[in-house]
């Protein structure tokens, strides 16, 4: 029997688009337009004052001579690794804390958890560098004057790392926590009860029903983390200012740095096609991973 496509009024086929409409044109103009600009400014020698100059694949050659950029690139793997780890073991610990009703006045402490994740990142880094300062720090006044002596919280590099890691956990945590609350939240109760009949203590139930159900969730929440910390800038700048040295110096602020300050368009264009690719790559890596994991009906 023949099949004839029927199409769509207006309503059907027009008006979505007609919605969908401005977002496209916002998308276009501020992802799509600006990604081919710098794609193609990658391949040239430019600055603002000088007019353009192809150079083909130099920029990208010169960047695996670049020691600065090296050093950056593995300043921000280690601060993704360690940042995005901490990120989803603190917030699902949080979550699981905060989504049964176990804790009088859970609504109040998810809310003071949520909190700083709504703050400017630029306060953020201002407020925690008066705290971990050296000299005029609260955290090491109250140290000194309990008999101790000053930690450098940011004058020290692998501490400095730590510090920045630690805060960027404090901030973003009960963001993430939101999220795992929904997943936990959309498990059906009834499992948990055919398990406990069944005899499944606690640790049995997270492993056998709460993690592979929320493993969608976990996904989300590694990719949006992955990519936050890979685009990291102004927590970094307001605390630390990439310092001491380049200890804590990511890409976000070389590329900055090599383009409003060394006048390297082209070269600092090249650096963020680099750094799109490595998200790319690391976004994929992520969902390769988890189309591999079994699925649970």
């Amino acid at each position: 029997m023949k099949t004839t496509k029927t199409k769509g009024n207006f309503h059907q086929t027009l008006a979505p688009l007609l919605f969908l409409l401005p977002n496209i044109l916002i998308f276009t103009t501020f992802i799509i337009i600006p990604l081919f600009r710098g794609l193609s400014m990658s391949f040239m020698d430019w600055g603002v004052f000088t007019s353009p100059e192809f150079v083909g694949l130099k920029n990208f050659l010169l960047l695996f001579k670049d020691k600065v950029f090296i050093i950056t690139l593995r300043n921000t793997i280690v601060y993704s690794f360690c940042a995005v780890l901490l990120l989803l073991v603190v917030s699902l610990l949080l979550a699981l804390a905060l989504s049964k009703n176990s804790i009088r006045g859970e609504r109040v402490f998810r809310a003071v958890f949520y909190i700083p994740s709504l703050i400017s990142m630029v306060a953020v880094g201002i407020s925690w560098r008066f705290i971990l300062g050296d000299e005029m720090g609260i955290l090491n006044y109250v140290i000194r004057s309990l008999g101790g002596a000053r930690v450098p919280w940011l004058t020290n590099g692998p501490m400095a790392m730590m510090s920045v890691i630690a805060v960027t956990v404090w901030a973003g945590a009960g963001y993430y926590m939101v999220i795992f609350i929904s997943g936990l939240q959309a498990i059906p109760l009834e499992l948990y009860e055919a398990a406990t009949i069944d005899g499944a203590n606690r640790w049995q139930e997270f492993r056998r029903i709460t993690l592979p159900l929320l493993k969608s969730t976990v996904l989300v929440v590694i990719v949006l983390s992955t990519i936050a910390s890979f685009k990291a800038y102004e927590l970094i700048v307001t605390m630390t200012k990439g310092g001491p040295g380049y200890s804590t110096k990511f890409i976000v602020q070389q590329v900055y740095e090599v383009a409003f300050i060394e006048d390297r368009m082209g070269y600092a264009s090249a650096m963020s096609i680099v750094l799109m690719m490595i998200i790319g790559a690391f976004t994929l890596m992520q969902f390769r991973l988890s189309g591999k994991e079994a699925h649970y009906d």
